[in-house]
């Protein structure tokens, strides 16, 4: 039986807002929580659309061990209600892990293999350490010199991202004031609301006198990372936190966060049957691998090929989110595949925003939906290195 592609459409798109780890408000906020927040925020977007006509859920995380193992994406699917009947599967591939997740949900419905998917990610970085709790490394990959890259800290790939790409600490630092000042001019104007599911945060603390247990509860409905304070001024007087002689500090770094986004795709079947209008249309993906010790520079390659499979140029991508793991190869990549500035994370990125790893490209893939539905913009993209040496790139039409 051969079957027809179809297309695979974005009918609910939502995130929930994004905390900074350790000492953010989502601190002791499981990530499978943080999921079922976001899922139930995107079911309440399609209020016709019939639970038991979805099929499958996939879910992004780059580290899915401890509060987000034991699959992570059926558990929440559980716990958010949902029938018995939807499954759910986790998916890693690091910072594209949400993104890829998208994709494959996508992929399902073009084959016609199903007419309902939700696709997501989550991450808690408070919870579970970047490498996992027990990070282990092959030997080999400190055997071999051609697989040291593999092993080096994220901040040492942006160092030498900078190095070849002669990417200066002045612009690393302007394009992290950037951030921050785009982030809270999008705040200011409400700009996220469309795209933001609000998470009730409870707290428990003992009461030694009354011998109780005081309970809190309270609303996050705003990203928790971009500050006003920052100024050039500011940022140049840290000091590099990777190379002694370097130029990539904590403020021209992206931000450990915590967070989830969720978003659900449906067939013209399913939109047909369930009366549910399409937000938007998943166009293509690509990933592609770079030498692991440039892994910022994974874009370059993921984007052309994205472009190519969709049949589009640079000219007709709208609004461009591309993951700021570090301005170093956020710069990079602008300067070498020839972005337009004023089209890259228009509401800032992910120095001002955070990036919770696995979460990042399904909550991107949120912002990019409704930003394109609120400048009428045709289309859009996400895009992001991956660490290990990989690029990722994902393109949306709006309907």
């Amino acid at each position: 039986m051969t079957r027809q592609i179809q297309e695979a459409y974005i009918v609910a798109a939502t995130r929930t807002p994004i905390g900074k780890s350790g000492r953010g408000f989502f601190r002791d906020t499981r990530p499978d929580d943080l999921l079922v927040a976001a899922v139930k925020g995107a079911l309440a977007q399609v209020p016709t659309l019939d639970p038991q006509a979805i099929e499958d859920a996939i879910v992004g995380c780059s580290f899915p061990e401890g509060e987000q193992g034991m699959n992570m994406a059926r558990v929440a699917m559980v716990l958010a209600g949902l029938p018995h009947s939807v499954g759910g599967v986790t998916v890693n591939r690091f910072c594209a892990s949400g993104l890829t997740a998208l994709q494959m949900a996508a992929d399902r419905i073009r084959v016609g293999e199903a007419d309902v998917m939700i696709a997501g990610g989550a991450e808690s970085m408070s919870l579970v350490p970047m490498g996992g709790n027990k990070p282990s490394f092959n030997p080999e990959v400190f055997a071999r010199d051609e697989n040291v890259g593999i092993a080096y800290g994220m901040g040492l790939t942006a160092e030498k991202v900078a190095s070849q790409w002669k990417v200066s600490r002045e612009r690393q630092d302007a394009f992290a004031l950037q951030s921050h000042q785009r982030a809270l001019a999008a705040i200011a104007a409400g700009a996220f609301a469309d795209e933001m599911t609000p998470v009730q945060v409870v707290s428990r603390t003992p009461d030694l006198e009354g011998g109780g247990v005081t309970v809190q509860a309270r609303t996050v409905s705003i990203d928790e990372g971009p500050r006003p304070d920052t100024s050039l001024e500011g940022l140049a007087r840290l000091r590099p936190v990777f190379a002694a002689k370097g130029s990539v500090t904590a403020g021209n770094s992206s931000q450990t966060s915590d967070g989830a986004g969720a978003l659900i795709l449906a067939s013209e079947r399913a939109v047909k049957t369930f009366g549910l209008k399409p937000l938007a249309r998943f166009v293509s993906y690509a990933a592609r691998g770079v030498a692991p010790e440039i892994m910022g520079i994974g874009p370059v390659e993921a984007i052309p090929a994205a472009l190519r499979h969709a049949g589009l140029n640079l000219a007709d991508l709208g609004w461009i989110e591309l993951n700021e793991a570090f301005a170093a190869q956020a710069l990079a990549v602008i300067d070498t595949v020839g972005l337009d500035p004023a089209r890259v994370n228009p509401m800032g990125g992910a120095i001002a925003l955070g990036h919770p790893l696995g979460a990042t490209g399904a909550i991107r893939a949120a912002t990019v939906v409704h930003a394109l539905h609120r400048h009428q913009l045709r289309y859009g993209m996400v895009t992001m290195c991956v660490g290990m040496g990989q690029g990722a790139a994902g393109i949306i039409e709006r309907m």
